[in-house]
C-alpha cells in the first residue's frame, strides 16, 4: 500500500462517538450514566473491545478493566493515547469518552494512510476516571501507585465497597497490582480531553496545551451544636451548626484573596444538615472543602487558613469541630518536550493554541509518574461539564483530533 498522509474522518469519529453514547443515555434528561463498574460501563468496554478487534487491533482488558488495543510492533515499548469511557451520574457526551474515541480514529487514519509505526500505539481506555471510589484507579493501575491497602479500604458515596463493585464485575480486586506497566514500556501518554472550563471559548482558541495539573486537597469538616426547637429558642443561646457553616463559606472569598491567586479554587460543594427539619436549630452539619492550585505552597496556605476559618466559626456559634483530610493529590507538571511538540504540530498545522494549566484532575497528571505525558484540551461551550448541556463544537474536535493524530505519527515513525 502506498503511503499517503493520514487524516481524521470527521464523520467516522462522530458515528464512533454516538456509538459509544448508545451506552448509559437517559433520555428523560440527555444526561448519560456509566457510573465506575456498573453494567452501562461495562458493557460499553465490551462493545468498545469489539470494535478495536473489528480495526485488527490486538485487544486486551487488564485486572481493573482498563481496556487497550495495540497497533504496530506486537513487542518492545508503546505511546499510550485515550482517557476515560466512565461518566459521573446525569453526565454529558464528550467528557473522557471524546479522548478515547479520538484516540481510536487516529489509529485508523494511521492504518488507512499505510502507516506502519515502528513503536506501537496503544488505544487505551481507562477505568473509574471519574472517582467513583475517590481515585483514577484504572491510570494509577497502569501507573503502579495504586495500593491494595487503599483498594481495600475504599468505598463510594452510598457505602459501596471498591472490593464488591469489582467482584460483581468478575474482577478480581487483587489484579490491581498486576496492572502496572513495567518502567520503559511506555514512552509516552498522550490525552485529548474537553476543557471543562470557560477560557479557551472566551479566548476564541480552539486548542489548549496543559503545562501544570492542579492539586486538591479535601477536607471533611463536622460541625457540633445543639438542635432545638426555632421558635423557642433564643437566637442569643442557640448553637447553630448551620450558622457555622454559613460563616465557614462567607470567608472563602477573603482567604482567597489573602492567600491565593489566578489558579486557586475553593469550593464548598456537599453539605449536610441535621436534623434538616424546617422547626429545628440544626444540631449537626457535615460539609467537605475542596482547595485546588497549580502550586502545594499555595495549597497548603490555603488550607491553613480554611482550618482557622472553621475554628473561629466554631468558637463563634459556640460549637465542636473536627476536620479529616478525606484525599490529597499533588499538583503535577506536564512533559515539557511534549508540551513542545504539541505547540510545534499545532503551528504546523496552522491551529492557534493556549500554554495553560488544568484545574480539574486528569489521567495523564498519574500517567506522568510512570512515562513523559501531555494533556490538550478543546473547547466546552459556556465552560459547561459533567451536565447534560455539555457540549464541543465538531470545528474544534477535529483540530483537537488532528492535533493528537500529528503528535503520534511523530513520536511513533515509520517503520
Amino acid at each position: 500500500m502506498s503511503k499517503r498522509n493520514p487524516h481524521i474522518d470527521s464523520s467516522r469519529l462522530r458515528s464512533l462517538l454516538d456509538g459509544v453514547n448508545a451506552f448509559g443515555f437517559n433520555p428523560q434528561t440527555g444526561g448519560f450514566n456509566r457510573v465506575g463498574y456498573g453494567p452501562a460501563d461495562m458493557a460499553v468496554r465490551a462493545w468498545f473491545m469489539e470494535e478495536m478487534r473489528k480495526d485488527g487491533l490486538t485487544v486486551r482488558r487488564d485486572g481493573v478493566a482498563n481496556i487497550f488495543g495495540r497497533f504496530g510492533p506486537a513487542d518492545g515499548p508503546s505511546v499510550l493515547v485515550g482517557s476515560h469511557l466512565d461518566t459521573v451520574p446525569e453526565g454529558g457526551a464528550f467528557d473522557g469518552v471524546l479522548g478515547v474515541c479520538v484516540a481510536l480514529e487516529c489509529v485508523r487514519a494511521m492504518r488507512d494512510a499505510g502507516i506502519e509505526p515502528a513503536m506501537a500505539v496503544e488505544v487505551v481506555a481507562t477505568a473509574e476516571e471519574e472517582g467513583r471510589f475517590g481515585g483514577m484507579l484504572g491510570s494509577q493501575a497502569i501507573a503502579g501507585v495504586a495500593t491494595a491497602a487503599w483498594v481495600d479500604a475504599a468505598t463510594d458515596a452510598g457505602g459501596t465497597r471498591l472490593v464488591e463493585a469489582m467482584h460483581d464485575c468478575g474482577l478480581d480486586p487483587r489484579g490491581t497490582l498486576g496492572a502496572a506497566r513495567a518502567p520503559g514500556s511506555v514512552r509516552a501518554f498522550l490525552e485529548l480531553h474537553i476543557e471543562q472550563g470557560p477560557v479557551l471559548e472566551d479566548r476564541g482558541i480552539p486548542i489548549g496545551i496543559v503545562h501544570t495539573v492542579a492539586g486538591v486537597v479535601n477536607l471533611t469538616v463536622r460541625l457540633a451544636g445543639a438542635a432545638n426547637h426555632s421558635g423557642t429558642t433564643p437566637m442569643h443561646m442557640r448553637a447553630d451548626a448551620l450558622a457555622g457553616l454559613a460563616a465557614v463559606a462567607h470567608a472563602v472569598p477573603h482567604v482567597l484573596q489573602r492567600h491565593g491567586h489566578d489558579n486557586s479554587r475553593i469550593t464548598i460543594g456537599k453539605a449536610d444538615i441535621h436534623p434538616n427539619f424546617i422547626h429545628t436549630v440544626p444540631g449537626k452539619a457535615e460539609f467537605v472543602v475542596n482547595i485546588r492550585d497549580t502550586d502545594d505552597a499555595v495549597i497548603r496556605a490555603l488550607e491553613q487558613a480554611m482550618r482557622a476559618v472553621v475554628a473561629d466559626a466554631a468558637e463563634a456559634n459556640r460549637l465542636e469541630y473536627a476536620i479529616d483530610e478525606h484525599s490529597r493529590m499533588a499538583p503535577v507538571a506536564l512533559d515539557p518536550d511534549l508540551i513542545g511538540l504539541l505547540h510545534q504540530e499545532a503551528d504546523r498545522l496552522g491551529v492557534a493554541s493556549l500554554d495553560m494549566p488544568s484545574g480539574a484532575g486528569h489521567d495523564a497528571q498519574t500517567m506522568q509518574t510512570l512515562c513523559p505525558s501531555a494533556l490538550l484540551f478543546v473547547p466546552s461551550r459556556g465552560g459547561v461539564s459533567h451536565a447534560p448541556d455539555e457540549w464541543t463544537d465538531w470545528e474544534d474536535i477535529e483540530k483537537g483530533a488532528a492535533l493528537v493524530l500529528a503528535a503520534l505519527v511523530r513520536l511513533v515513525g515509520e517503520s
